[in-house]
């Protein structure tokens, strides 16, 4: 079997952990940040994990992880 190529897309946004979650970055927080509250600027540094619907894809665009 040939080698499967890895979705450049997703290794640039998404890890797996040693459990098999898929953990990925906040959204909105790259510009227009005068509009929005020290409070949700400060939420956006947190991790967060994949929703479960979303974890067979990412784990299929990532083979080698």
């Amino acid at each position: 079997m040939p080698k499967i190529k890895t979705h450049s897309g997703a290794k640039k946004r998404f890890k797996l952990t040693k459990n098999g979650k898929v953990k990925r970055g906040k959204a909105f927080r790259s510009h227009i940040l005068t509009k929005k509250s020290t409070k949700l600027k400060r939420g956006f540094r947190k991790a967060a994990y994949a929703d479960k619907t979303n974890t067979a894809a990412v784990k299929r665009m990532l083979p080698y992880a």
